[in-house]
């Protein structure tokens, strides 16, 4: 089997050198380089499955991701993403607990949950029922500082028009999972549901709650719905509740991953915006669609 490094920058502090392209493709091998987006991203075809601590030491601190795929089958038919840090910038859950002065606290119940410290139903419940009294007013006040991670806007479009089947999995909520889906072109989303009474939350979210199992269902069931294989699965996610559609799918990417993502995912982004993930496909950048 051959594979391929893909290379990405952080554009917004860095460029591709050649020094550092050379660098790479002889640490790793490689027999053959394309230029995806000059000074951005590069991908590296290597006869064997590339030494991933070869490659970090090889970029030392700078500001670029390495992606290693099977060279065959890398433009996927589906996108299974996770919301919050993933596709959007925040953690809405912790947005919302800002307008009662209850961020921090609600933030590192948030941490804990994503790093797999705490049972993510249990952890949800506890911070929603913190809510209890919040007027739909601050929900609206949070989706309209919400905004959309560099790239998220290029990836769904890119992919759509080829024909691949978007979804947005969350454990996150439907009053922001509805509106990222339509702004963005998703076809499916799913998510939790708050419960409101007079225009305030109750504190409860509807069960059942949304969590891993859900996220890996889902993923499998587009695809058998579509008639392919898990690995014709593109999945991008940051957090604990992540890790099983990540596994799954045939790339499977830590976007930003919390540590006990970081261990067992190696395809990770950490610098890049979401462009990555489309390069790690083999987009060229003329061929990604602004949306």
């Amino acid at each position: 089997m051959s594979f391929v490094l893909t290379l990405v920058a952080d554009r917004e502090r860095t460029r591709l050198a050649r020094g550092l392209i050379d660098a790479v493709r002889d640490a790793v091998l490689g027999t053959g380089l394309e230029i995806l987006s000059p000074g951005e991203a590069v991908e590296i075809a290597c006869a064997v499955a590339p030494d991933p601590q070869r490659v970090a030491a090889t970029i030392g601190a700078l500001p670029v991701d390495a992606i290693a795929t099977p060279a065959r089958g890398r433009r996927k038919d589906i996108l299974v993403a996770d919301m919050d840090s993933t596709i959007v910038t925040t953690e809405t859950l912790d947005e919302l607990a800002g307008a009662v002065g209850l961020k921090e606290r609600i933030a590192a119940i948030t941490r804990r949950s994503m790093n797999g410290e705490l049972d993510f139903g249990q952890a949800l419940r506890e911070r929603v029922a913190m809510l209890k009294g919040l007027p739909l007013a601050a929900l609206e006040r949070t989706w309209d500082a919400t905004a959309f991670t560099p790239g998220a806007v290029e990836l769904v479009a890119t992919m759509r028009a080829r024909g691949a089947t978007c979804a947005l999995v969350t454990g996150g909520f439907t009053f922001f999972s509805s509106r990222v889906a339509e702004e963005l072109g998703f076809d499916v989303h799913r998510a939790n549901t708050l419960v409101f009474a007079d225009g305030r939350l109750t504190g409860e979210v509807r069960e059942p709650i949304l969590d891993r199992d859900v996220k890996l269902q889902t993923l499998l069931a587009l695809a058998a719905r579509r008639g392919v294989p898990a690995a014709q699965a593109l999945a991008l996610g940051d957090g604990a509740n992540d890790i099983p559609m990540l596994r799954e799918a045939g790339l499977g990417i830590g976007f930003r991953p919390k540590p006990v993502v970081a261990e067992v995912i190696p395809a990770r982004i950490q610098h890049a915006g979401l462009r990555a993930a489309l390069f790690a496909q083999g987009y060229r950048a003329a061929e990604i669609v602004a949306g």
